[in-house]
């Protein structure tokens, strides 16, 4: 293994990925289920692919720096095409696989694509039409056989020609390949998923992705130990957050990477596959809170007893106040409670680590009391995307998203905005000067997200800048932080706080449907959400849990009045972007005048 505190021994992330395939050799990499079996590749038989393919896209005419867009769904060709376009000196510009023919049209224009891979005959439906329409893409390359009904200026390619053959020594090959590939070379172009407009390409170099995944591993490292890791990946690629912590940092441990058949899937893929690490973002921690304490309450009796002794002793442990008396009891859990619910988990997890969206420190410490550990990191697509990360040799704090990561500046501005420096930070967007130069001065980082560092040398984070509500008094108000409570409660599934220029807090509600299902079938009335809706009982029901939000919250930050939305936020109506953050300006228009009526008298 590379000492993870030398970054400079890698001129580029292929270079690290060399190393890895070396001392992998035959052992299994990227692993997926085909025909209900795990079937895996190996580390020399990825690189072969990579080298093949990097090889393939230089002899069709692409060249250094030419951007290469890639939509698929996570599968090992992600891994290998990621690879090989930045092996060739290329530019990987990866797209989510919910993007619409708009959105497509926007990045292979914005780009200047030359290139598009796409994984499936479904997944290019959506993408054909703003191919053809392009002008500069030249090139189609199917994972699986595509069939152009009209071919004009596109030529096609399959896959499995793409990386066939090349049997040759493919560390000298890829070593060759990029050895005028240097560290503030652009790797990829990832567009943001815009929570406030179009969105925008940000140009992450190779020297961020080797110094969030050597950063990252180094936390592994010495807080746990690397040995046999083994991650689950099932967040797009697509994202920031995931692309580095879900490949690049599993390439950096020598890991194996698994992917995931689909959400649906996840709870048993997780069982078969035993992972060490996991990468997930706030919502998965929802709901399996709520899968969790279902289950042990419809178990009742001992179960019910033996959770609330854990949720007990595990909240008093959190506040400082550790007693001997407990001990007993903490020996109980030990042999009962917390295997099982290790077992929910494959039973070989290290830590499963929260990114993406702020996570409820309720919800952190629901999960470290049950045995599970649980990390909050903090970054954003600008950022590499890892800037810290909480970890067990400084303390947990739920609250914090701990220390920042090796070789990482971070400062806090005058007006209390997190400033951040280093190899991690963005080269700028692309082609937007302005917005560049905006977001990057003096070699600082302007994250938008306002915070403090504790005395421990811990990032905490109170909202974003742009987010912050202002009420018509003058006084801030954090959604985020009001959302989240209110997400907690079992009857609510999403929540948008809504009063900026207002004299008070309303909410736009989605009730939990299971919770609806459940009150429905016990009320013996039909379960039928637009018929809910207007039911006062059902209304009186999400009432009493907006209230007991409220008991924990200013007068200031109190939700006088709240309204249910028509439909779940969502990626399909655009109201939440593929990291499960909602888009407010996209709520706000849609239910303007709902939004405003609740402000009437």
């Amino acid at each position: 293994m590379v000492d993870f505190n030398d970054c400079s021994e890698f001129q580029n992330i292929v270079s690290l990925f060399v190393r890895r395939a070396e001392q992998g050799g035959d052992n299994p990499f990227l692993s997926r289920k085909i025909a209900g079996e795990w079937a895996s590749i190996s580390w020399n038989e990825t690189a072969r692919q990579v080298a093949a393919f990097a090889h393939s896209l230089k002899e069709l005419g692409l060249e250094k720096g030419d951007r290469v867009m890639l939509v698929s769904e996570n599968r090992p060709e992600w891994c290998i095409a990621d690879m090989g376009i930045m092996a060739a000196g290329m530019v990987t510009v990866p797209t989510y696989i919910t993007n619409t023919e708009r959105d497509h049209q926007h990045i292979i224009d914005d780009s200047g694509a030359r290139a598009v891979i796409v994984s499936t005959v479904n997944l290019s439906k959506t993408l054909l039409p703003a191919l053809m329409r392009s002008a500069h893409a030249e090139i189609l390359i199917g994972m699986e056989p595509i069939k152009l009904s009209q071919k004009n200026q596109i030529s096609y390619h399959n896959w499995a020609d793409m990386v066939s053959g090349h049997d040759a020594n493919y560390r000298e090959e890829l070593l060759a390949l990029t050895s005028d590939i240097t560290r503030e070379d652009v790797a990829c172009i990832i567009y943001t998923s815009g929570t406030g407009g179009a969105p925008r390409g940000v140009m992450q170099q190779h020297k961020a992705l080797l110094h969030n995944s050597i950063g990252a591993g180094t936390i592994v490292a010495e807080d746990f130990g690397i040995k046999d890791e083994v991650f689950l990946s099932f967040l797009p690629l697509s994202h920031a957050y995931e692309h580095s912590g879900g490949q690049f940092l599993p390439m950096a441990l020598g890991a194996q990477i698994y992917y995931a058949e689909g959400l649906e899937k996840l709870a048993s893929n997780i069982e078969e596959v035993k992972p060490t690490i996991m990468v997930v973002v706030p919502r998965l921690f929802e709901v399996l809170r709520t899968r969790i304490i279902k289950a042990i309450e419809k178990q009742g009796g001992t179960p019910v007893y033996l959770m609330g002794k854990a949720l007990e002793i595990g909240a008093r442990e959190y506040g400082g106040k550790k007693r001997k008396r407990d001990l007993p009891m903490k020996a109980v859990l030990s042999k009962t409670l917390k295997p099982k619910i290790s077992q929910r988990f494959g039973g070989r997890l290290k830590a499963m680590v929260s990114g993406g969206a702020p996570l409820n420190p309720d919800i952190g410490i629901f999960f470290q009391s049950l045995g599970v550990t649980v990390l909050q990191g903090y970054g954003q697509t600008e950022s590499g995307p890892i800037i810290s990360c909480n970890r067990p040799a400084t303390g947990l704090k739920m609250d914090t998203v701990g220390p920042p990561m090796l070789n990482t500046e971070v400062r806090i501005a005058e007006d209390g905005e997190i400033l951040v420096r280093g190899d991690l930070v963005m080269k700028g967007y692309w082609r937007n000067k302005k917005e560049t130069d905006r977001a990057i001065q003096d070699g600082w980082l302007h994250t938008g997200d306002i915070g403090y560092i504790d005395d421990a040398g811990r990032i905490a984070i109170t909202d974003r800048k742009k987010d912050l509500i202002v009420n018509d008094k003058g006084d801030n108000v954090a959604p985020q932080k009001l959302e989240g409570m209110l997400t907690l409660q079992p009857e609510i599934l999403q929540a948008m706080v809504y009063g900026d220029k207002r004299p008070y807090m309303t909410a736009l509600i989605v009730p939990d449907p299971d919770w609806s299902l459940e009150w429905a079938t016990n009320e013996g009335k039909k379960f039928c959400f637009e018929e809910l809706q207007i039911c006062p009982a059902y209304k009186s029901k999400i009432s009493e849990a907006v209230d007991k939000v409220n008991k924990n919250l200013t007068v200031t930050e109190k939700i006088r009045r709240f309204e249910f939305a028509e439909e779940p936020f969502s990626i399909e109506n655009e109201e939440m972007t593929p990291s499960m953050k909602i888009r407010r300006h996209m709520i706000r228009d849609r239910y303007e005048k709902l939004l405003g009526s609740m402000y009437k008298s």
